[in-house]
């Protein structure tokens, strides 16, 4: 009898465990978000949704000449009920488990976007791993209605773009939920967000003719950093001085800048395949200082110079030290640029201290701020190594006489 009774126990058990597919949800009940934008409009939130239309993704489309993303906006005193309210018109629930951007304009950002980032980090249905950028001169919703080339949804382009950017053109970067909070709630960082801007004519941007033609009228574009203080934007920086915070913050992969010829109005590109910055604080009578030291590699990409001669070793330690020397006087401009107009520590200088010295940042970060950052120190240190010189160590520019 007892015999009979375990297994009976044993099977509910077994019948339970198989019963995985309980809240299962098909396809077809769903709206799949691969972008959504939050705009801040009298006092509400404005949520636009970027949902993929199945049908016109696959190879043979069975549908007619419809638009590969479909796009929704509702309003609403908070965002979880603008989503909601969405359904008033979508025919499906938002799934936003494959969410790849996420646009907040102007007006959201120096509002404040620490309620927005609790939502997206409380629901389950939003996993960190997509991106967040700040809209300029546009709503969220306008950037997420132009139509894209080559990659047919908008959002994907815009994710792929990003990307790229941040590993071969520094002054972009791609920020993830969970970075962003970090950030924000750091005692001695505070956060920085990519600005995206729309660049030509929107009206056809929101149209298929925008993408018919070789021309694209309008296009997508990411420029510049928003800076904020701790959930709240309070200004911008430019594609220079954005390149030099990602430079000082050890986040650059690969770049490209240039030297001026010495005898004419040419330049010696450089290609930067390589960089480490080291930040190490310390006091110094009582005050705080900062050591910035940053180690980077690169290669010859082409010589506008005539009778330059890289095969010889001097030539190439003159490069070094003329490039050692731009990117000192780069890094020392958007430090006292964002000490004087900004006045938050977007570098990550108190973090740094903080691992240094723990028992004085902690009389001192109080103060951070209003106090030390602004008239804070700092000591750059730029080691700069030119690696190779392409196939030829001549240019041809030196064989032509005029």
């Amino acid at each position: 009898m007892k015999r009979i009774t375990v297994l009976i126990l044993l099977h509910i058990v077994i019948m339970l465990l198989l019963s995985g597919c309980w809240n299962r949800r098909e396809l077809n009940d769903l709206a799949i978000a691969v972008a959504a934008g939050v705009d801040w409009e009298e006092g509400r939130y404005r949520l636009t949704v970027q949902v993929a239309n199945p049908g016109q993704l696959t190879a043979k489309r069975s549908g007619g000449p419809q638009a590969p993303a479909t796009l929704y906006t509702a309003e609403g005193d908070t965002i979880f009920e603008a989503s909601r309210r969405m359904t008033q018109i979508s025919p499906r629930k938002i799934y936003f488990s494959h969410l790849r951007m996420f646009l907040m304009d102007e007006a959201m950002a120096k509002e404040g976007i620490a309620k927005v980032l609790d939502l997206l980090s409380r629901d389950h249905e939003f996993r960190p791993d997509f991106y967040l950028v700040v809209t300029k001169g546009a709503t969220a919703e306008e950037t997420l209605k132009i139509m894209t080339s080559l990659e047919t949804i908008p959002a994907n382009k815009l994710y792929e773009s990003l990307q790229i950017s941040e590993k071969v053109w520094s002054p972009s970067m791609a920020v993830t939920l969970d970075e962003l909070i970090s950030d924000m709630t750091s005692s001695g960082k505070h956060p920085v967000l990519t600005g995206l801007i729309i660049t030509g004519n929107r009206d056809i941007g929101k149209t298929k003719k925008n993408v018919e033609n070789i021309n694209t009228p309008s296009q997508l574009k990411y420029s510049g950093l928003a800076v904020f203080k701790r959930d709240k934007q309070i200004g911008w920086l430019n594609e220079k001085d954005s390149r030099g915070y990602r430079l000082i913050t050890g986040h650059v992969k690969s770049s490209v800048d240039f030297i001026p010829c010495r005898r004419n109005d040419g330049k010696v590109i450089v290609e930067t395949l390589r960089s480490e910055t080291k930040l190490k604080g310390r006091m110094v009578q009582s005050r705080p200082q900062m050591d910035i030291r940053i180690n980077m590699e690169g290669n010859i990409g082409s010589v506008e110079c005539g009778g330059l001669d890289l095969s010889h070793p001097d030539t190439l330690r003159d490069l070094e030290v003329q490039m050692e020397e731009r990117l000192t006087q780069s890094l020392e401009a958007v430090i006292a640029k964002v000490q004087t107009e900004h006045k938050v520590d977007i570098f990550g200088f108190g973090e740094a201290f903080r691992r240094a010295h723990p028992k004085a940042w902690k009389g001192m970060k109080d103060e951070w701020e209003d106090r030390y950052f602004p008239n804070l120190e700092t000591h750059i240190q730029v080691d700069y190594k030119i690696r190779r010189t392409g196939t030829t160590n001549d240019s041809f520019l030196n064989d032509i006489k005029e």
